[in-house]
């Protein structure tokens, strides 16, 4: 991994011109990789239908098993002739339940290991925490499009000032690492208002308060991994992993587990999705769109963009790597690795 490294404000425009003149986010189809489909508790007997990238996952239980497959298993049988190579031709993905997730398989089903599951280690492996620490939100944007937003922490101090953002901190500092595989983006506030949220319904009296957030990415499947600590306040550890839907769309089925912070800021955080998600939303909606208009683009890029810089390059030096027929997994990149001392969790 490479360590991380201060951002000056030349880094991102360097990083920049290292990448494609005509990075799309819409257009990143990686695979070989586990996709966290669904909340497990929404899988039942009943049949229900997600998709990655315009490729339909039907889940269910059997004897209290789940199960994924390319048709409803109803018609799974009479649909043999239809079966794709996502699936070997079985009509059945792999798949694994994990920390209060669905994970099926996306590309070829040889190469699914239970060893490339990323490590949360805030989550239950059982998945059993309450249902108030789990949400859904859906994007108007391609899901490499929602990740750049959600990289973009400083957008939270305008477009989100009634509920996490507040502009005012005495600094602020952000640093990147990186594997072929994953980003990682910790930024770290001295000084800083106290968030809304945590001053209506978290307690926090203080007037100002310090605050450390790392997210960690996985670019394969843009599962990212988020653990904010406010002192004074509490640690939001979350989970937000972006289910490419298609071109225009992306599926967040979120955990936030706040099962310690005091009520009634453990039951409303989570919900603040439902307020940041609008909010979000009319921005990426917009921006998606204009990646499918013709003429020249040109983005423009701050210091605090490097995080978001280095996504890019990676996600394009990975797409390079599948476009040439190499799916392997990278020798530094370790998907299931623990990341609790990476995340600030034991400090």
């Amino acid at each position: 991994m490479h360590a991380a490294t201060p951002l000056s404000d030349a880094q991102p425009q360097a990083a920049a011109r290292r990448i494609r003149k005509d990075w799309t986010p819409t257009n990143y189809d990686l695979r070989d990789t586990w996709f966290p489909v669904s909340h497990s508790r929404d899988v039942t007997e009943r049949p229900i239908r997600r998709i990655i990238h315009s490729q339909s996952y039907y889940l269910w239980r059997k004897d209290g098993r789940p199960f994924a497959a390319e048709f409803h298993p109803e018609r799974l049988h009479a649909e043999r002739a239809s079966f794709t190579e996502f699936t070997g031709g079985m009509g059945y993905y792999p798949v694994v339940e994990r920390y209060g997730y669905i994970w099926a398989w996306y590309g070829n089903p040889d190469a699914a290991d239970s060893l490339l599951l990323p490590h949360i280690p805030f989550l239950p492996v059982d998945g059993s925490l309450p249902g108030y620490t789990q949400r859904t939100v859906r994007f108007d944007a391609s899901s490499a499009l929602s990740v750049e937003n959600l990289i973009d922490l400083t957008h939270a101090d305008f477009l989100h000032a009634n509920t996490i953002g507040d502009g005012i901190s005495e600094s602020d500092v952000v640093e990147v690492e990186w594997t072929s595989e994953t980003v990682t983006r910790t930024r770290t506030v001295a000084q800083k208002s106290v968030a809304p949220v945590m001053r209506w319904v978290g307690g926090v009296r203080a007037k100002y308060q310090d605050f450390r957030a790392v997210l960690h990415i996985h670019l394969r499947s843009n599962v990212c991994i988020s653990y904010p600590r406010f002192r004074p306040g509490y640690d939001v550890p979350n989970l937000q992993p972006f289910l490419p839907v298609g071109k225009h769309r992306s599926r967040c089925d979120v955990t936030f587990n706040t099962t310690a912070a005091p009520a009634p800021f453990r039951y409303l955080m989570p919900r603040i999705n439902y307020i940041i998600q609008p909010q979000d939303n009319s921005v990426v909606r917009p921006q998606n769109q204009r990646y499918f208009e013709p003429g020249e683009r040109i983005d423009l890029h701050s210091r605090f963009d490097a995080p978001g810089t280095r996504y890019r390059f990676q996600m394009e030096q990975l797409a390079e790597r599948q476009r040439k027929g190499d799916f392997s997994y990278g020798s530094d990149a370790e998907p299931g690795r623990d990341i609790t001392q990476l995340l600030g969790m034991d400090g």
